[in-house]
């Protein structure tokens, strides 16, 4: 049974930083793209950033520069690191893994950037 769990979600003000982690167990995760998506109220869900098994990485343009997604293999863990963070990237992010179609997903963060 495939498992994804997200943590590392809060309150942050404009500007600053937050980590989001997603453990991933029942896969062999070294063969999966893992990814970070999130979804504003009233808005679809839409990619921030994924990464291959290889290191690979993709990211969303409004977050190119600020955010970093990065994988531990060995311990079958996706991380986000997100810095100089904007009211426009709250939302509730998930973790998703896949090698073809939709893949898994995680039950979700909450990340609200506010002062």
């Amino acid at each position: 049974q495939v498992q994804l769990v997200e943590s590392g979600g809060g309150l942050v003000q404009p500007g600053g930083s937050l980590r989001l982690s997603c453990a991933a167990s029942g896969i062999i995760f070294r063969f999966y793209v893992m990814g970070w998506y999130r979804q504003a109220p009233g808005k679809q869900r839409e990619l921030v950033a994924d990464i291959t098994g290889g290191g690979s990485t993709n990211y969303a343009d409004s977050v190119k520069g600020r955010f970093t997604i990065s994988r531990d293999n060995a311990k079958n863990t996706v991380y986000l690191q997100m810095n100089s963070l904007k009211p426009e990237d709250t939302a509730v992010y998930y973790c998703n893994a896949h090698i073809s179609g939709p893949g898994n997903w995680g039950q979700g963060t909450q990340v609200t950037v506010s002062s």
